[in-house]
């Protein structure tokens, strides 16, 4: 008994030890991928490209506020984070950052003051970054950007979340190994790898995550679980690697339109990648597109779709049905007749590349409904692209539906043509009424 004692003594004191240690040594700053000279300047337009690709404003940008002066409200499962002022103000941004320091923002995820970043910021993805990317970014945000005077809103959630020191232990746990090496074999292949894991930071939505430490599941394609669909904030971000996912079923062309203009003659992108395409994957240059296209679909995976439900074999029935109206119809086809087929159709295939079709629609056929119920209750709209400069809108039903009647009309079109999910209740459509609130 004695000794048993002793022995939880000692794990209690190097416990102790440990979280002293997390709370009060500093942090460790990677060095630098590879050494560049003291000189080294960043080719012009090197900068920008890379907040770009990184897509720095999406979450950096407030809506109706200053680019990269921060306060975006972004939600997670512990609370509402805010974004930081990344301009090179002084007071408010990162004006006072040394290159180690901001490095170390970027890919360790410690502030200039040693306290650690929410991995918000995609700093796990962002430890692939080149060293000159590094510096071109740092060179861009310190002398092509604006400075700034706005306060980001402080970050506070509850506890024990607001520990920030919990998260250097987080980072022990789920990050991976700074740097990137080429591994595909190809030149072009690996181009689109870096982008993909590291600077365009798709796993940060399209990965799973751990549900004891909400860390993705995997940060290259070397992991089975890497890109193969998750659900963020409600919203399912699909399966880019299974062997009928819409990324690996379209062609080449068909995938890098949609990336480049945000939709395709089947569907357009809504939510989180709405704003990826306005804001970074349209203005990749052609090479990086293709780049991320071919590297994708060298990804692919010989199973079937995560998160989908199966499709039925006909979709004729449906058609008949809206094309044979009365007033006998169940009310979630009289809602779809009502407000939906102008623009979809009875059919469902709606007009390519304007209206998104429904049959067989992944947002439609996720089994998290979430998406397909914000869309309705809040309306959503295609991003304004170079190639596609009209913003088409679909408008918002909330105000005129009852949860009731938006649950019978989601219930019908997930349960239409092909289509084969299973139905919407109306506690659903409150919950999700209440959450998209106040950004509504």
């Amino acid at each position: 008994m004695k000794a048993l004692l002793r022995i939880v003594g000692v794990l209690i004191v190097i416990g102790i030890v440990v979280v002293l240690g997390l709370m009060f040594v500093p942090p460790q700053r990677s060095a630098p991928a590879t050494a560049l000279p003291a000189d080294y300047q960043p080719p012009p337009g090197a900068g920008r490209a890379v907040a770009v690709a990184g897509d720095c404003m999406a979450c950096h940008t407030a809506p109706k506020g200053q680019p990269y002066a921060g306060g975006l409200a972004i939600a997670s499962p512990y609370g509402v984070i805010y974004s930081t002022n990344i301009t090179p103000d002084k007071d408010n941004g990162i004006g006072n950052y040394t290159l180690d320091e901001f490095r170390a923002a970027l890919i360790d995820g410690v502030r200039k003051d040693g306290t650690p970043l929410y991995p918000a910021m995609p700093y796990p993805s962002y430890r692939k970054m080149s060293e000159p990317d590094v510096r071109a970014l740092y060179a861009y945000l310190m002398h092509e950007v604006a400075p700034v005077r706005a306060v980001a809103p402080v970050t506070e959630l509850k506890f024990p979340f607001n520990q920030r020191w919990g998260i250097r232990a987080w980072n022990w746990v789920a990050l991976p190994k700074a740097g990137f090496e080429p591994h595909m074999g190809d030149a072009r292949l690996d181009r689109g790898a870096y982008l993909v894991e590291g600077l365009a930071h798709c796993g940060s939505c399209h990965t799973p995550r751990s549900t004891l430490t909400f860390a993705e599941k995997g940060y290259d394609a070397s992991s089975s679980d890497f890109l193969t669909g998750a659900v963020l904030n409600g919203w399912p971000a699909p399966d880019l690697r299974a062997k009928d996912s819409d990324a690996q079923r379209w062609s080449a062309a068909q995938l890098a339109a949609l990336l480049a203009t945000g939709r395709s003659d089947s569907t357009g992108v809504t939510g989180e990648m709405a704003l990826a395409v306005d804001h970074s994957l349209q203005y990749l240059p052609k090479d990086d597109l293709d780049a991320v296209v071919a590297y994708l679909q060298a990804i692919r995976q010989d199973r079937p779709v995560n998160g989908l439900t199966a499709l039925r074999a006909s979709a004729v029935a449906t058609t008949q049905t809206l094309n044979g109206a009365s007033p006998q119809m169940e009310l979630g086809a009289r809602l779809y007749l009502d407000n939906c087929s102008a623009c979809h159709f009875t059919n469902g295939k709606g007009a390519k590349a304007v209206f998104p079709q429904l049959d067989g629609n992944a947002l439609v056929t996720a089994k998290e409904a979430g998406g397909l119920i914000a869309v309705i209750l809040n309306g959503a709209a295609m991003p304004s692209t170079q190639l596609r400069p009209a913003r088409l809108a679909m408008p918002d039903f909330g105000w005129r539906l009852k949860d009731d009647e938006v649950a019978a009309l989601a219930s019908f079109v997930r349960q239409s043509w092909s289509n084969d999910a299973p139905a919407v209740t109306a506690a659903q459509v409150a919950q999700v009424r209440a959450a998209t609130a106040s950004t509504h």
